[in-house]
């Protein structure tokens, strides 16, 4: 019975050495896919105004044709007015970050003084959660008014979103009615809201998402941690010669 122990605590503790490296490099990996996945201002490419970039699309949710549509569109308007749309999509926002200020850093970002921000407008997508935002110079505000602003972040991007993620409707909606109002044509409105739709609880507050989010890792890091080396350690076990000593 001595002798079984004293191999049972051996072969223990030359499992925790070959083990252990195992362990350290899962968690590792572990923990740095999670703030992987979230994207900060930090990590947008800098852009500066006359920049012929309109459509940053992160977030993959924007086909081709319609990111080129788009594009086109905007060129066109930035030629004809001065007024300039961009729109970019990200897969998560970092943690802490909501589509407000995320908007609002990114659009200090690329356009730091009021001059440079007067005449932009800025539309943003968050694809985990479906959350927008919109920020606008004051230079555009005598057509673009925030509240045509906020309708078409809340209402006319955001409603297609509702209905199944139809992202390219969402978007080839949304640069319409923009490019329509600051061209001064009349605004076209927000697409008709379905009494069945239901609008209220589509989207998780920031502060649900990160906490679901940090949770969600903590019990993956310790079902790892746990699983693995009792996998580990069986495999080993039963990997041993038999005894009859």
């Amino acid at each position: 019975m001595k002798q079984l122990l004293k191999q049972v605590f051996s072969n223990q503790k030359h499992f925790i050495r070959l083990i252990l490296p195992l362990v350290t490099v899962t968690l590792a990996a572990l923990l740095f896919t999670a703030p992987a996945l979230a994207t900060g201002v930090y990590q947008i490419p800098n852009l500066t105004s006359g920049n012929e970039t309109w459509v940053l699309d992160q977030g993959d949710v924007i086909s081709r044709v319609n990111e080129g549509k788009i594009s086109s569109a905007f060129e066109d308007l930035a030629k004809q007015t001065g007024n300039e749309v961009r729109i970019v999509t990200i897969r998560h926002f970092d943690y802490g970050e909501t589509p407000e200020s995320f908007t609002k850093e990114l659009f200090e970002k690329w356009f730091p003084t009021k001059q440079a921000q007067a005449n932009q407008t800025l539309l943003i997508l968050d694809t985990a959660t479906n959350g927008t935002a919109i920020i606008t110079g004051d230079r555009v505000k005598s057509l673009l008014t925030d509240s045509i602003a906020e309708s078409v972040a809340n209402e006319t991007l955001s409603v297609p979103l509702r209905k199944g993620n139809k992202y390219n409707q969402a978007f080839t909606d949304a640069s319409d009615r923009l490019v329509a109002v600051l061209s001064g044509k009349p605004d076209p409105g927000p697409p008709e809201i379905a009494d069945d739709v239901q609008v209220e609880g589509t989207f998780k507050k920031a502060g649900e998402t990160d906490q679901g989010s940090a949770t969600a890792w903590v019990i993956g890091l310790l079902i790892a941690a746990t699983i693995i080396p009792m996998a580990t350690y069986y495999i080993y076990l039963i990997n041993q010669p038999s005894s009859n000593g």
